[in-house]
């Protein structure tokens, strides 16, 4: 579990057990894994941590950037953005044409029909290109779709999580790499 996680009240952890039972597939496919994110070695640098304030690539290019995001789009009670985007990047890896109309069934079923359970926040027209979009599957059915959803949290989400608490105490908590914390004279002989 992320560190910032470990504050938050129980509802949210049951919360993100849910997430990460219900990226399943994708969680095992993917490169990066919420279990990353346990306390112990696999924590961020000082300079990871900075990084991030950079740009929304490099938050999300970070496996514990991206566990720290994830962690406060679940205490925000938005992570079906994230759900989203990451379920189209392994939809996007499918190499068997014969799975696509069923994992794209599965997409659309879960974030984009009028009564999915993580309905994502899109405008009518991108939802009608995806509808129409799902009569024949493709690779890139999704893409418009993603991409809103991108700017959504590149533009929306990912300025407040840079001013939340939970960013705060991860650049609080965070220790200087030990690259960077060598005297000069050791850095030298590097």
């Amino acid at each position: 579990m992320c560190k910032g996680l470990a504050s938050l009240p129980n509802s949210f952890l049951e919360r993100a057990k849910e997430l990460r039972a219900m990226l399943g597939s994708i969680l095992q496919n993917s490169t990066w894994n919420l279990s990353w994110c346990k306390q112990g070695k696999n924590k961020a640098t000082l300079e990871e941590c900075l990084m991030w304030k950079e740009s929304f690539e490099k938050l999300l290019s970070s496996k514990y950037g991206l566990c720290a995001f994830t962690a406060f789009l679940v205490s925000e009670f938005s992570e079906e953005n994230i759900l989203f985007y990451f379920a189209c990047e392994d939809y996007r890896r499918t190499k068997s044409a014969i799975k696509l109309p069923a994992k794209a069934q599965t997409i659309y079923d879960e974030f984009i029909g009028s009564d999915a359970p993580r309905e994502i926040n899109i405008d009518h027209e991108t939802r009608d290109i995806t509808r129409a979009n799902m009569l024949e599957p493709s690779l890139s059915c999704f893409d418009s779709a993603q991409h809103k959803i991108y700017m959504l949290m590149a533009k929306d989400c990912y300025p407040r999580f840079l001013r939340s608490p939970t960013y705060r105490d991860l650049l609080r908590q965070a220790k200087p790499s030990t690259k960077a914390t060598a005297r000069p004279e050791q850095q030298r002989k590097v």
